[in-house]
């Protein structure tokens, strides 16, 4: 029996660093948790020459994942490269080649769930992934495991720290371009921000989590993506002045009240005594109804260095405790079923979603619009709520908001559609959807 478990590094980046930093901090408190000291041998990275604030033996670096993949004597490989390519070729590989993996790699767990789990169980490795959604958050374990009893009724997140900060300054009297270079600055967005603001972050990690708690695989195709940058400082400021409500960019996946489920991206009205409506900033929170244990909510860091790293090292003791016991690769991560054979449950279109709907039209200052705009929704089977008329913005530019009672959104869409056409509307008219939390 070995006297410690290796392992190998593919990526020594932010959260790699912070990997390195808990090895060499709690390396006691990790063999107490394992049962057997840990160690990593051999790190991978382009860039060896960047100071990162630690100290490590020049021997365990090199460029070539390759020379860490093929090492006899690792055991656990950690890749935490990102992006698509090469990831998936050095991860399969590290699973072929009989090692046991962790990655925090979102985007390559959405595009190509099934290829990595069915390696991982034809090979009988283990392959974990807790830093993929929510960084230091236990959240996939906590569906995995500590809620594999329930049926998962719905899970509603705010799962990108980036958009929740940007709203949140925008709820403070930012505008959306000042609250995006703010984040900028801070170092919460990148200089391009578009998987963060257009929803695509969010939607690789609602496909994970969906895909672990609905008990069907989910594509990145089933998602409906809408992201945040048509949200203004005013749409804030009416939601809690006017209906005590705040919005949130929400991941959502949930049985559909007609069968099948519901998985969808956007913008989102919340009761402002919500949970979820306390969630400021940077952190995520994911809210999960089971039909046993009722509504939970995860809460935490959902990215950084040391919150990240904190999910790769705990799936690394996972796996490093089960490697000394002698089950590593026994009893798979993630109870994986190929497409085939799961329940055919469908995923419902966005269009048959119904909801309650914030309207925000920008019109011309003229007699009759309001009635007319009431006209054309009533036409699609469409009831207004209520009607507030603000000042003029721009010139002759006046906004409209309606809140509608429930309807179809398919109506719903058609019916602005043919509001859009009309010659005073001097804007697309923008659409968010309320939701209820109906638990």
């Amino acid at each position: 029996m070995s006297q410690q478990i290796n392992v190998g590094l593919l990526g020594w980046g932010t959260v790699g660093t912070g990997v390195t930093k808990i090895f060499q901090q709690n390396a006691g408190l990790l063999a107490q948790r394992t049962g057997i000291p840990l160690f990593i041998k051999r790190i991978a990275d382009l860039d060896l020459k960047r100071d990162r604030g630690i100290t490590i033996d020049t021997g365990q670096l090199t460029t070539r994942a390759e020379e860490v993949i093929n090492d006899p004597d690792i055991q656990i490989i950690v890749e935490l490269i990102g992006g698509i390519e090469p990831a998936k070729t050095l991860i399969l590989k590290a699973l072929q080649a009989g090692k046991h993996v962790v990655t925090a790699n979102k985007a390559l767990l959405a595009e190509h769930w099934d290829e990595i789990h069915s390696t991982a169980r034809k090979f009988s490795q283990e392959i974990y992934f807790e830093a993929s959604v929510g960084g230091g958050i236990p959240v996939v374990q906590g569906l995995n495991e500590g809620l594999a009893a329930n049926r998962i009724q719905a899970i509603y997140g705010i799962i990108n720290g980036t958009a929740n900060y940007i709203l949140t300054e925008m709820g403070r009297g930012q505008s959306y371009s000042s609250a995006l270079a703010r984040a900028q600055e801070k170092g919460y967005a990148e200089a391009d921000p578009a998987l963060d603001v257009e929803g695509g972050d969010t939607m690789h990690k609602l496909v994970i989590l969906a895909s672990l708690a609905l008990g069907k695989r989910v594509e990145p195709q089933d998602v409906h993506v809408e992201g945040i940058t048509r949200i203004t400082d005013q749409d804030i400021l009416y939601a809690r002045e006017e209906f005590d409500q705040q919005i949130k960019l929400l991941g959502i996946a949930k049985q559909a009240p007609e069968g099948g489920i519901q998985v969808r991206v956007h913008p989102t009205l919340i009761p402002a005594e919500h949970l979820l409506a306390s969630v400021q900033g940077v952190y995520n929170g994911i809210y999960v109804v089971g039909d046993s244990v009722g509504a939970t909510m995860f809460y935490g860091k959902g990215a950084g260095e040391m919150p990240t790293a904190s999910a790769v090292v705990s799936d690394i003791i996972f796996i490093a405790r089960s490697i000394h016991m002698g089950a590593a690769g026994k009893v798979p991560s993630v109870y994986y079923h190929p497409q085939k054979s799961i329940d055919d449950l469908k995923i419902e279109p966005v269009g048959e979603l119904i909801s309650e709907y914030y309207l925000r039209f920008n019109v011309k200052d003229e007699v009759g619009v309001i009635a007319k705009i009431a006209g054309m929704l009533g036409e699609q089977g469409i009831s207004i709520a209520s009607v507030i008329q603000k000042a003029r913005h721009q010139g002759n530019m006046v906004p409209v908001v309606i809140m509608t009672y429930e309807a179809r959104e398919k109506n719903v869409r058609k019916a602005l559609e043919s509001v859009d056409r009309m010659p005073f509307v001097m804007q697309p008219t923008l659409m968010i959807r309320v939701e209820k939390f109906d638990e």
